[in-house]
């Protein structure tokens, strides 16, 4: 009898013994895929669904693919993002796939880091660029190759304080309208009203002189960062433009409290703000006193009713040893229609993929979250303004460069120097700096 038990319990150890190693066996077959994000918004606005739609497309990959797990670290901020990449960059130890600010882009291209796409979508037959918008598709290049595609894209819009210029008896500009009907406009609402010498209402805040490039056809910079063009007559235009506007308010500076409190008709702001301004509670704490839209930005003498687009973009690391797995990945999360159609109900921007923004679908969600009666930004309108948008050229001397102009056309504006001899001086000034 002893034997009997003896023999089963030999049995039980060697089945017990099997069990463990082919346990072990699979935990070795099993594939890491390293994911870098970070937490919350990229546009800098409210996000309580940050992971959502990541955690709902790992969920579907790795369940399409048995054996692979894909792993991210948590609790990374924006704010914070870039100096965490940076260090696992440094140590060898950077993700096989990651999300890549603007500002890293250009640096990242330039050292290498991100691997070139050019060939995996040559020979992808089941991915077309076409799909996504060219402008958004565009932000992922970088000396004439694709280092990264894009995930997610913020138009700039113009927001119109309704209830204002409904009681000043202007109508709502057309989605064409122009700098000169802008210009009207501001001039009209700009005034005292209560009376005491002082200017309480405003026209316009924020507006600023790339803003004006932009709807102008202006191009700041060659797109291969070699030279600049400030002394080009649509930028000189544009600052001059700006210079009219800020004239109206009388040396008063119009800042965003005067926007939150109703007292002025116009400001930019991204389409991530549109969607967190215009839904509960978010309109409640801010524009909860004045009915408010967003339209297009004003047409310039040499330009069109467009804007700068912004897009998040993510990339492959060029030392990733598992390069199927992280591009299969990458199009999941930037070319799979489920998983960008999920950034209109979890997120504020809007998805990179032409049929998604355009279709019918995005116009419900984001109709949901908004009360009866607003307003919703037709897919036809929002797709033309990310298509057809401006896009900073990417060189990696941009960011450094625009902070150059940008201060200094700011000392031009606010010392009422010469535009156009100044404008010429700055051209000089950023062309060595960008030759160095």
């Amino acid at each position: 009898m002893k034997k009997k038990y003896g023999w089963a319990a030999a049995a039980a150890i060697l089945v017990l013994g099997a069990a463990v190693l082919a346990a072990g066996f699979c935990r070795k077959k099993e594939t890491v895929l390293e994911f870098g994000m970070f937490t919350g918004s990229n546009w800098d606005v409210a996000n309580a669904n940050s992971f959502v739609i990541i955690d709902k497309a790992i969920a579907r990959f790795e369940q399409e693919h048995p054996g692979v797990r894909i792993h991210y670290y948590s609790g990374v901020m924006k704010e914070d993002y870039s100096e965490w990449l940076s260090r696992k960059l440094l140590a060898g130890k950077e993700p096989d796939v990651f999300m890549v600010l603007g500002t890293d882009f250009n640096q990242f291209s330039a050292l290498g880091v991100m691997k070139d796409l050019d060939s995996r979508i040559q020979e992808d037959p089941d991915f077309e660029p076409d799909r996504y918008f060219s402008s958004a598709f565009r932000t992922g290049q970088y000396g004439g190759a694709q280092y990264a595609l894009p995930y997610e894209v913020v138009p700039t819009l113009m927001f119109v304080n309704k209830t204002l210029l409904t009681k000043e008896g202007i109508e709502m500009p057309d989605q064409d309208w122009t700098w000169e009907e802008l210009y009207d406009i501001c001039r009209k609402v700009t005034k005292d009203t209560d009376g005491d010498g002082i200017l309480d209402q405003f026209g316009i805040y924020n507006f600023d002189w790339m803003d004006a490039v932009c709807s102008n056809g202006g191009e700041v910079f060659q797109a291969d960062g070699s030279s600049c063009y400030m002394a080009d007559d649509r930028i000189v235009e544009s600052v001059k433009y700006i210079r009219q506007l800020n004239a109206l308010n009388q040396g008063q500076k119009v800042v965003q409290e005067d926007f939150n409190g109703g007292s002025v008709a116009f400001m930019p702001l991204t389409f991530a703000e549109y969607r967190t301004y215009k839904t509960y509670p978010y309109k409640i704490r801010r524009y909860a006193n004045f009915q408010w839209d967003c339209i297009t930005m004003p047409a310039g003498s040499q330009g069109e009713n467009l804007s700068q687009v912004d897009t998040l973009l993510m990339g492959i690391s060029a030392n990733t040893r598992k390069e199927e797995l992280a591009w299969e990945f990458l199009k999941l999360l930037t070319y799979d229609e489920s998983v960008q159609t999920e950034i209109f109900q979890y997120s504020q921007g809007a998805s990179v993929l032409k049929a998604v923004t355009q279709s019918r679908e995005m116009e419900n969600i984001v109709q949901e979250d908004m009360e009866e009666g607003d307003t919703v930004i037709s897919g036809n309108l929002l797709g033309r303004v990310i298509e057809e948008g401006y896009i900073k050229p990417q060189f990696r001397r941009y960011e450094q460069a625009l902070a150059l102009a940008d201060s200094e056309i700011n000392l031009i504006l606010e010392n009422d120097k010469s535009v156009d001899s100044s404008l010429k001086i700055l051209q000089r000034t950023i062309n060595s700096y960008l030759q160095q």
